[in-house]
């Protein structure tokens, strides 16, 4: 017996909440990868795991909210939590291996190509894997053109994610590239969905299953969603990673110097070693003259 397949139970509710985690997890994972690439220092890892992890936890989470969505009319679903978790380990991990290889190898085109690949096929295991975790009175089936397409677009977002992670300086733009991540991250979850077919094991009454999928992943989305919560609390706190390049201090330096103001002194940007020989240009000209044209050694 083939099953009806409703993939939006809820109507828009559970695309917009899964799109807005995707985006969530996306732009703490860019940030997080842009801040261990521009200051090599001794939490570099650090930053690349708390980037992975982000990335790999957003990218879980919306799949099962966008899941909290499916039912099949005549069949209620269950999940095996061992299998969904390990599909949250899955996509950590490969995300890891791609974001570390970008970190500590460089931003070329192999590097890029390598990273992309490998973190798209993990996003697309972690898709995979879930849905093997899933269960009912059936079969799952897919179409197995929509299944490759859904690869992938997941290894061409990876990539482009990695491009924007070393590429894009500034918040605004930063914000555009994770938008554009969480696109394609809900691109991918459900054009695989789109490949799905249900086969059911005999004939029963139509039954109500979104009520119980719902408490069922709810609880299981608690941690993952606190910790993005909390990821997003350490990243406020740097301002690197939230302002991106000191545009403000570009500015001021750039500004036009009026007589009668003194000129703006240089603030080391974050990670930037300060210059303790700078003075104002006023005060040691005085200096120099006092000292009959020899110049003062600064402190």
């Amino acid at each position: 017996m083939q099953g009806t397949v409703d993939g939006f139970s809820y109507g828009l509710v559970t695309p917009v909440a899964s799109f807005l985690m995707a985006c969530l997890g996306g732009a703490l994972g860019l940030r997080c990868t842009t801040r261990s690439l521009r200051n090599r220092d001794s939490f570099k890892a650090g930053w690349l795991a708390l980037g992975a992890t982000s990335i790999g936890t957003g990218i879980w989470t919306m799949h099962f909210i966008a899941m909290m969505g499916f039912s099949v009319h005549q069949a209620p679903i269950d999940y095996d939590r061992p299998i969904t978790f390990a599909s949250l380990g899955v996509a950590v991990l490969m995300v890891g291996i791609g974001i570390f290889i970008v970190g500590y190898r460089g931003a070329t085109a192999l590097t890029l190509v390598t990273g992309g690949t490998i973190t798209g096929l993990g996003v697309a295991t972690m898709h995979y894997l879930g849905m093997a975790g899933m269960r009912l009175q059936g079969r799952i089936e897919y179409d197995t053109p929509t299944v490759a397409l859904s690869v992938v677009i997941a290894v061409v977002a990876a990539t482009v994610a990695l491009w924007a992670a070393v590429s894009v300086r500034g918040f605004l733009a930063s914000l555009g590239a994770s938008l554009v991540m969480g696109v394609a991250v809900s691109g991918m979850h459900y054009t695989a969905m789109a490949a799905v077919s249900v086969h059911l094991h005999g004939t029963g009454p139509a039954t109500d299953t979104g009520d119980a999928a719902t408490s069922l992943l709810l609880p299981m989305l608690l941690g993952p969603a606190v910790f993005l919560i909390l990821a997003a609390v350490v990243v406020m706190f740097d301002p690197l990673l939230v302002m991106g390049d000191p545009d403000w201090q570009g500015s001021a330096a750039r500004a036009p110097h009026r007589p009668g103001v003194p000129a703006p002194r240089h603030v080391p940007s974050y990670g930037e070693p300060a210059n303790w020989t700078s003075r104002p240009a006023g005060r040691t000209a005085r200096g120099t003259a006092a000292r009959g044209g020899h110049r003062s050694q600064d402190w």
